[in-house]
């Protein structure tokens, strides 16, 4: 199959658009398009008729240009005839919106979709689904555009089977500055699933990282996806639902999956070296890292930071992660000590964690920075941040990174986030070194590049 048309598409038929109801799903999709992206789109609904001064074309046949990709909001049962007819005209492929199929019992008219697609090598994602979002290029979800936040582009793809699940973490992604190459909703996944896909996403370009969110698979499918991220060139995160027998039911009524045994399926995760995130929070972290750093380290990690409680959150929180906070050695120690301030030499410590104190400048930092990133103790290094300090400057974040960059060494960031503080941030963000608005989510970022079999 080509899927090509599916997710670079030049042309666009919307299918199912209402010439009374403006709110209609398939309005709303082809309203967007029309609006805010560059593919040439093209209303159709059987009536015919005006829409915006724009002809709907009866059929797509009648559309003067060939399609690259139709979009399907139309009821159930007429969407078979819909596929076919897209078929029989060369269409590229489809995203069908439409729900009724098997997660209400109608099975046969699923089915029958996956027969006249797999007869005519005819690639569709759905249905029961929002489709797909790319960045700057185009848009099915049927949510009016003033309401979606949108992710920069960038460079981790997600695909889920819930729609709603996939617009939460594009928020999150959007918070914590993460882009994105494509965003994927696949709903019932009636015939491309979690497989074909990674296959296809191992040769984009624009992807670095995947992440998935899955709620179940077809009996054996979940091992040989795990087996399969595990060769996957690039890192692959997984959140799974369905891990109690409540999430098991709550599974079957929305797509139709079987979640199968949520344990067995985690420990194989662990064994082949594929990413688990427990909840959408570490989803967010892990994809940040990975899409920053491909270099798997052993978690051997050093903290600075101006305040000696965030020190000791840190730590306890590495413990628990299985990540080692080594000794610095007395030449480390030593050196660093050398470099800093003298109005904090009496009371800094230079333990691990490192804590300059609140009256560190930057220039302290940056000296206890090249200090660890020259340690070989340390393979890690997770800075603490306070904005508020006296000391620090908005300047910081892209001289510590300068410090990384050169050494080549894993490093990450806690930077509370707020926008008085964006400065800061993203001397960290345009240097690639990730930034977490919580101590947890900055360890969860180096345990994500510890996990990482293809890192």
């Amino acid at each position: 199959m080509n899927f090509e048309p599916l997710f670079k598409p030049k042309t666009i038929a919307v299918f199912g658009v209402s010439l009374s109801n403006d709110r209609h799903p398939a309005n709303v999709i082809y309203n967007k398009i029309l609006l805010r992206y560059p593919v040439k789109v093209y209303p159709v609904n059987p009536k015919g008729g005006m829409l915006q001064q724009d002809r709907v074309y009866t059929e797509v046949s009648r559309i003067p240009n060939k399609i690259d990709l139709a979009v399907i909001a139309a009821r159930a049962e007429f969407v078979p005839a819909i596929l076919e007819d897209c078929i029989q005209n060369q269409v590229g492929g489809a995203v069908i919106i439409s729900g009724g199929f098997a997660e209400t019992g109608h099975r046969e008219l699923q089915d029958k979709l996956v027969q006249l697609a797999r007869a005519a090598d005819f690639p569709f994602i759905g249905p029961n689904c929002l489709g797909i979002y790319a960045p700057a290029r185009f848009d099915t979800f049927f949510l009016p555009g003033e309401r979606l936040v949108r992710p920069d582009p960038g460079n981790v793809a997600i695909i889920s089977q819930s729609g709603g699940v996939l617009v939460d973490q594009m928020v999150k992604f959007a918070e914590q500055g993460i882009g994105l190459s494509l965003a994927i909703s696949i709903g019932n996944k009636a015939l491309l699933r979690e497989m074909e896909l990674l296959k296809y996403l191992a040769t984009d370009e624009n992807t670095r990282v995947i992440a998935f969110y899955v709620e179940g698979f077809s009996r054996r499918e979940g091992r040989r996806f795990v087996q399969a991220a595990s060769l996957f060139p690039k890192p692959v995160v997984v959140l799974k639902s369905g891990k109690t027998a409540a999430g098991s039911r709550a599974v079957s009524s929305h797509t139709a999956s079987l979640a199968g045994d949520y344990r067995v399926f985690s420990e194989i995760m662990a064994q082949y070296g594929v990413v688990e995130a427990v909840n959408e929070f570490e989803m967010a972290s892990f994809c940040e890292a990975l899409s920053c750093y491909q270099k798997r380290v052993a978690g051997n990690v050093g903290i600075i930071s101006a305040s000696g409680g965030h020190g000791a959150l840190a730590s306890d929180i590495c413990a628990v992660r299985g990540l080692t906070l080594p000794q610095l050695t007395e030449n480390t120690q030593a050196s660093m000590l050398k470099k800093l301030s003298s109005s904090i030499q009496s009371i800094a410590s230079i333990q691990n964690p490192v804590d300059l104190t609140g009256s560190a400048v930057d220039d302290d930092f940056v000296a206890a920075a090249e200090c660890l990133s020259d340690s070989p103790e340390v393979d890690s290094v997770l800075l603490l941040l306070l904005p508020y300090s006296p000391g620090v400057s908005a300047d910081l974040g892209a001289r510590l990174s300068y410090v990384f960059r050169r050494s080549g060494k894993l490093l990450v960031a806690y930077v509370p986030h707020q926008e008085k503080y964006r400065m800061l941030i993203e001397g960290f963000e345009l240097n690639n070194v990730p930034v977490s608005p919580s101590i947890e989510g900055a360890v969860l970022m180096i345990d994500a590049v510890r996990r990482c079999k293809t890192c």
